[in-house]
Parts: C-alpha cells; sequence; structure tokens
C-alpha cells in the first residue's frame, strides 16, 4: 500500500471517528460500505472484520470521552453488552455465510429503514418514555460532570433482548450496531439523547471486541490488519473530536443526523448492489 492510500484511510478513519463518536453509532454504518466500494471484490467477512476492529477502538476512544463527562449509564450499559455478547458471536460466525450482494442489499435495506423510522418519528428524544409494563422498569439518576441530571426509567427485559439483536446484527454486517441501539434507548428505552449516545458506545466497545476476537480465530481478520491499524489511528483521534462536539449539539440534532447519514449510505449501497 503506497503512502498516498495510508493517509487516505487515516483522513477516512478520523472522520469515521468523529461522526460516529457524536452520534452514538460507532462510525461502522459510514465505514463498512465505504470499504464495500473500495474493495469490490473482497469477501464481506474480511471486510466486516476490519470494519468491526475500528469500531471497537472507535468505541473504546469515545467510551473514555464519554466518561469523563458522566454521561454513560454503567449499570444498563454491562447488563446490555453481557446480553449483545452471544449475538456478536453468533453473526461473526454467520458473515461467511452471506454472498457478497446478499450482504450489500441487507445492510443498504436496514440503513434505509433506520433512516425512515427516525425521519417519520413525530416525537423528539425530550417526549420519549420508556414502553412497557411499570413493574419491569428501572429508575435511572445521573449526573453528568457539568452538573446536568438526566432522569428516566429502563425497561430492563426490552433492553437485554433488543442488544441480544444488536448484537447479532452488529457483527453480521460489520457496522457496530449504534444506527439500531441509539434509537432504541431514545425512542423504546427512555434514554436522554446524550446518555443514550454515551451508553451505546460503551456498549458497541464490548460487542465490537466480541465480534473481532471470532473474525480473529476464524482467520477472516488476518487480511485487514494494516488497514485496521491506519484506520485505527484516524478514528481514536476523531472519537475525541466527535465527543466534544456532542456537547455542544442539542439531542433532536444528534438525531437528525443521524437520520440523514443512514439514507444517504443506504440508498449508495442498494444502488451498488442493484
Amino acid at each position: 500500500m503506497d503512502v498516498a492510500r495510508y493517509l487516505a484511510l487515516a483522513a477516512l478513519g478520523t472522520a469515521v471517528g468523529a461522526y460516529g463518536t457524536l452520534i452514538g453509532a460507532g462510525g461502522g454504518f459510514i465505514l463498512m460500505p465505504v470499504l464495500l466500494l473500495l474493495y469490490p471484490h473482497q469477501d464481506p467477512a474480511q471486510l466486516a472484520s476490519i470494519s468491526l476492529a475500528v469500531v471497537f477502538l472507535n468505541a473504546l476512544s469515545g467510551s473514555a470521552a464519554y466518561g469523563r463527562m458522566g454521561r454513560i449509564d454503567y449499570r444498563s450499559g454491562l447488563l446490555f453488552a453481557a446480553a449483545a455478547v452471544p449475538g456478536a458471536v453468533l453473526g461473526a460466525i454467520h458473515t461467511s455465510l452471506l454472498p457478497r450482494r446478499i450482504f450489500d442489499v441487507l445492510l443498504g435495506a436496514l440503513l434505509v429503514a433506520g433512516a425512515a423510522f427516525l425521519a417519520l418519528r413525530p416525537r423528539t428524544a425530550g417526549a420519549s418514555r420508556s414502553v412497557g409494563p411499570r413493574r419491569f422498569r428501572l429508575a435511572r439518576r445521573i449526573i453528568d460532570a457539568h452538573g446536568t441530571t438526566h432522569e428516566y426509567s429502563v425497561n430492563l427485559p426490552l433492553g437485554l433482548a433488543a442488544s441480544a439483536v444488536v448484537g447479532y446484527l452488529s457483527s453480521l454486517l460489520g457496522i457496530g450496531g449504534g444506527i439500531v441501539h441509539v434509537p432504541l434507548l431514545v425512542y423504546a428505552l427512555g434514554f436522554p439523547v446524550h446518555v443514550a449516545t454515551a451508553t451505546s458506545h460503551f456498549v458497541l466497545a464490548v460487542m465490537a471486541l466480541s465480534g473481532t476476537l471470532v473474525h480473529v480465530a476464524t482467520g477472516a481478520f488476518t487480511q485487514g490488519v494494516h488497514r485496521t491499524i491506519v484506520l485505527g489511528i484516524g478514528v481514536v483521534l476523531g472519537a475525541q473530536v466527535g465527543a466534544r462536539l456532542s456537547e455542544r449539539m442539542r439531542g433532536r440534532w444528534i438525531i437528525r443526523g443521524l437520520a440523514m447519514a443512514l439514507a444517504v449510505v443506504g440508498l449508495r449501497i442498494l444502488a451498488a448492489a442493484s
């Protein structure tokens, strides 16, 4: 790989890290489609292994920044991560079973569906409440580093079930799962947007690490080490920038940014697969 290609991948990693951390999605939903376009003839499992490894580095860096801000709901995050790990392992194993065209269609359809949900959702995050019977809800109270108090309740059974599904999709498609997890945390579980993005990043770090280890064990990751290192340097730096930018953005703009990104990338992937 020449120097120009290294620099381009590092710049891509920085952009992915900044934007992915800003909206709590880990950046895999951007990186994976770009990798599919850059390497049209490469096996999806190899590209997914690169994307997941980079998502892990991004989520780890972003979680460190969000942790300093006091925005991570560690109690919920640890439970959701534990529920997501089995699905992440299965998803990583099943990636190699998907033909490239089917993989592209599934990824594109998921991105567009996520964008449509966010765009058509009438309520803002501030109006969200945890759904489900009251007896299943656990009260949460977080005071962040700026002294802002976030109070909400979490439907734990729903959160655990959703995290298991997200873990599977995360590893299967190499996208990290944040594009699904953040809307679930906000609209189904009643998380404030800024707490949702931070907690999602924390869960992503665990999910992506689990999926990456499976890809290492199966040998899918062996051809992506150099690209992962270069991209990883970029995302670690970009994640710090994204976390800082999140302090200056309102919750509704984070959600709108996520919807726009999903629509653009999803349609591009579907067009390439047709």
